[in-house]
């Protein structure tokens, strides 16, 4: 019996780390990256280290909670178009026919 193997099987495919997907491992990796920033900020300024690392931990575990229900609820472009929608207005009123006149008829033809 042969063994088969696939090939290429990740082309076309979003990123996905431990269930984390796409954008969400950049924002995860950016949180990760400014809890590093804060640390180095509070070790410079003689801050106490238990205190730094109580404020540390919680934080870095409440954004991985954060980023990985936000990648299970929205996937991998569902932020992106929830927040496009939100911005959407609801109706267009125009209270006069003067922009509808003004515009240019148009050109193309369709068969």
């Amino acid at each position: 019996m042969a063994t088969v193997y696939p090939i290429n099987r990740g082309v076309n495919r979003s990123l996905e780390f431990k269930g984390i997907k796409a954008q969400y491992v950049i924002y995860l990796a950016l949180g990760l990256v400014l809890l590093l920033l804060l640390f180095a900020v509070f070790h410079i300024v003689h801050f106490n280290l238990y205190v730094s690392m109580a404020i540390i931990l919680p934080a870095g575990g409440a954004l991985v909670l954060a980023v990985k229900r936000l990648s299970d609820r929205y996937g991998e472009h569902g932020l992106i178009k929830h927040s496009a929608a939100r911005r959407l207005p609801a109706s267009v009123q125009s209270r006069s026919r003067k922009i509808f006149l003004q515009l240019k008829p148009s050109t193309s033809e369709k068969a």
